[in-house]
């Protein structure tokens, strides 16, 4: 007998028909990181990989001014923390196990690397392995402002102590409040027993987000404009792996709860057409009712007719003993 592997409440697939579509998607990404894995752990199939989401928030997000997990600490007493690096005990230069994340930019590279008319402290967003997040902000989220060609001594050290990386993407303390990029797409490392709740709350610790995955949920948003939010009991990287691997179909958004409405496969068929078009269905839909109802008023009327010549014959006809 098949194995079945839960998709959600009450639903279940078989590992054969599970692994025809996960076929289908790895030949789809074959030679790129998006190929899924499977394997067996204590007799439980399991799927792993990258799953592509795409920004889709209307309102801000807040970042958090550093790392929870990423601090620097006092190196032990063999050895003294100078310049980046460890000095052993007879002055040789010593690599680090690990380098803290939080690093400060250089200005001026940061100046080179930016419009000089335009103040985005964050760069650009693209499909990128999910070792390296960044995020993308949108224009109306940064003020424009111009660039002299000179900053003085006091205004370099300002802007140092106001920006600097965190795990890729650039935070600024005044502008640490912003909206992605709407359609960005970025990607976090799943697998197939991750229900919807534990992938938002990866994604948002991802990037250090300080708000709660409680105000977000996941859509499969199909290019016809259906839209299908995933329950809290759903698997996310199974629903992309059912659904098929082209994006051009479908992508997974990540959006606000209390933003967006599910949109189903019948009413998707009437988004895309202009307005003159859904008029005459409108009017074509109305003549289909106004017929309707004049024919149940005809058989209606033709009965009550009956049924009054009948009383009548009945009250003209001699009572009977």
């Amino acid at each position: 007998m098949d194995s079945l592997i839960p998709c959600g409440k009450d639903r279940y697939i078989s590992i054969n028909e599970l692994m025809l579509h996960l076929k289908t998607y790895n030949l789809y990404y074959e030679g790129q990181n998006l190929q899924l894995r499977h394997r067996e752990e204590e007799g439980e199939f399991i799927v792993e990989g990258l799953l592509n989401i795409s920004w889709g928030l209307r309102r801000p997000i807040r970042l958090q001014m550093q790392d929870d997990n990423q601090r620097i600490r006092p190196p032990p007493s063999s050895s003294s923390w100078h310049s980046g690096c460890n000095l052993g005990a007879h002055g040789s230069v010593v690599k680090p196990s690990a380098l803290p994340d939080i690093q400060i930019t250089d200005v001026d590279a940061m100046a080179d690397a930016e419009d000089p008319e335009s103040g985005a402290d964050v760069s650009d967003l693209k499909s990128q392995p999910e070792e390296t997040p960044q995020l993308m902000r949108t224009r109306s989220d940064v003020g424009v402002r111009r660039r002299g060609n000179l900053r003085t001594p006091s205004e370099q050290r300002r802007i140092k102590r106001h920006r600097f990386s965190i795990n890729g993407h650039f935070y600024n303390h005044k502008t640490s409040v912003f909206t992605p990029a709407y359609g960005s797409i970025t990607n976090v490392r799943i697998n197939s027993t991750m229900t919807t709740p534990q992938v938002l709350k990866l994604l948002l610790n991802k990037f250090k987000i300080e708000n709660s995955a409680e105000e977000f949920a996941l859509y499969i948003v199909h290019t016809s404009g259906e839209k299908q939010k995933l329950k809290a009991t759903d698997y996310p990287l199974i629903a992309r792996i059912l659904q098929g691997p082209c994006e051009q179909v479908s992508k997974v958004f990540l959006m606000e709860k209390d933003q967006v409405e599910e949109v189903t496969y019948d009413v998707a068929q009437y988004i895309k057409f202009e307005m003159p078009v859904l008029k005459s269905f409108i009017q074509k839909l109305r003549e289909e009712e106004d017929r309707e109802v004049k024919k149940l008023m005809h058989k209606y009327t033709h009965l009550r007719v009956m049924i009054e010549q009948r009383l009548e014959e009945i009250s003209e006809s001699p009572a009977t003993i």
